[in-house]
């Protein structure tokens, strides 16, 4: 019997492991970091396994055990260290880039600005799961995340417009 239970939890966790690296990747740079985070990802899943009841579907469990992870790991991380931006933080690429791929850096730098908990709704979201399962995740209602959703587009909207034009801020002369 528990050599059928882990037989099933690998077969889910390896059916739906692009979660743990979407949402490292939504939280954490460094790829070593990365892999640590990960590590501790899947540790805590097979920790937490035999509480998972399936009154959820696998990947929203999946999703919130992942989220919590990366959380709880930044929060011990920014107590233990601060660590200094690279040397390549700042650089402007050499050659410009496709207007496409232009937005989508400017968008990702934009929800990486967030607040961890509207991160991991907008990840939730752009995965498509439904509020429901969004709320089943991070513990909001599904009226909360819906009232989130809307208040961090009108955020993203407006820093991503004024990426577009950084001085409409300022008073003409």
């Amino acid at each position: 019997m528990a050599e059928h239970v882990n037989d099933t939890f690998m077969q889910q966790l390896n059916q739906h492991l692009g979660i743990a690296h979407k949402v490292c990747g939504l939280y954490f740079d460094d790829a070593e970091e990365k892999q640590d985070v990960i590590q501790e990802m899947l540790y805590q899943l097979w920790r937490s396994y035999p509480g998972f009841d399936g009154r959820s579907k696998f990947s929203t469990w999946m999703y919130r055990v992942c989220l919590n992870t990366a959380l709880t790991y930044r929060r011990k991380e920014r107590k233990h260290q601060s660590q200094p931006l690279s040397p390549g933080h700042h650089q402007i690429p050499d050659e410009p880039a496709g207007h496409q791929e232009e937005s989508i850096k400017q968008l990702h730098a934009a929800i990486a600005t967030l607040s961890p908990l509207n991160k991991a709704v907008v990840l939730l979201y752009l995965e498509d799961l439904r509020y429901e399962e969004i709320a089943q995740v991070t513990g909001l209602t599904k009226s909360n995340v819906s009232v989130r959703l809307v208040r961090i587009k009108k955020e993203l909207e407006k820093m991503l417009k004024k990426q577009e034009n950084p001085y409409s801020h300022a008073n003409p002369r």
